[in-house]
């Protein structure tokens, strides 16, 4: 049985330095590839863009970070901000917020390879209300975030969320798009179902709501839905250039915290 209790929505006034999300990119590569993964938002002003390389699959590491590139992001007015490296694949700003609307450029230049990525941040769709989501399955509880809102008519939307339990790393929950309810009230529930990973009473949930472009949907979609069991999953399509895997985002985004409570024990 479910039972929905939705409350005013409170928008997190977060002091987060970083919202990095814990990914894993196990591609399917069997020659060394550039990996590319830039989530850059209007949260704050300091932004990271991780580079590594794909080894071999023997190897007792995913991946190799790469520390020499010369990476650059072009904002819409056309100012160049140079990210600088931080060791162990990591590159930073810490003086880029995008909050203007429009093209966002991303140049990567190592080993005497360029990769070149070209993406949009697109307007933010404003929240209604923010809810916790009870529900029974087979004697197992579990709990989900929701998110009801009004999609924009007309135009085609797409949005992202990752969570983060009591403070650890936050991970990639879901994307969505509004493909089949544009212009309709909608809502989104996120949750975990692995026992290991799954809401309980009593955690304190923070959540990252993206409204991304269509380019980064279909990666994230990809990425959803590779199946852990193949054999030989297909990369997700990135929107990177010269054979790069990952991706270049520049979203707008919010956070939103909830703490988790039995829905039966709130008014």
């Amino acid at each position: 049985m479910k039972v929905l209790n939705y409350i005013v929505v409170l928008l997190s006034i977060c002091s987060l330095t970083s919202c990095e999300e814990v990914i894993d990119l196990d591609l399917n590569s069997a020659d060394p590839k550039y990996v590319i993964e830039a989530n850059l938002n209007d949260i704050n002003s300091t932004q990271t863009i991780k580079i590594s390389k794909t080894v071999n699959f023997n190897e007792p590491i995913p991946n190799e970070p790469v520390n020499n590139a010369q990476v650059v992001v072009i904002d819409v007015a056309g100012r160049a901000h140079a990210f600088t490296s931080n060791g162990s694949g990591l590159y930073t700003s810490s003086n880029f917020k995008p909050i203007t609307n429009g093209n966002y450029s991303l140049s990567v230049n190592v080993d005497g390879k360029e990769f070149l990525s070209t993406t949009t941040r697109v307007p933010y769709v404003e929240v209604d209300s923010l809810g916790i989501l009870k529900d029974e399955v087979f004697n197992e509880t579990y709990y989900a975030v929701t998110f009801k809102f009004l999609d924009p008519i007309n135009t085609a939307n797409y949005y992202k969320y990752s969570y983060s339990v009591n403070g650890k790393p936050f991970k990639f929950s879901a994307v969505f798009s509004d493909k089949f309810n544009n212009g309709l009230l909608v809502t989104h529930e996120i949750t975990e179902r692995s026992d290991a990973d799954k809401f309980v009473l009593g955690d304190d949930v923070t959540i990252l709501r993206e409204c991304i472009n269509v380019d980064v949907y279909n990666f994230w979609s990809d990425l959803q839905s590779i199946n852990p069991g193949s054999a030989a999953p297909a990369n997700p399509k990135s929107n990177i250039s010269n054979g790069a895997l990952g991706f270049f985002s520049v979203s707008s985004a919010k956070l939103y915290n909830v703490t988790i409570t039995d829905s039966s024990e709130e008014e």
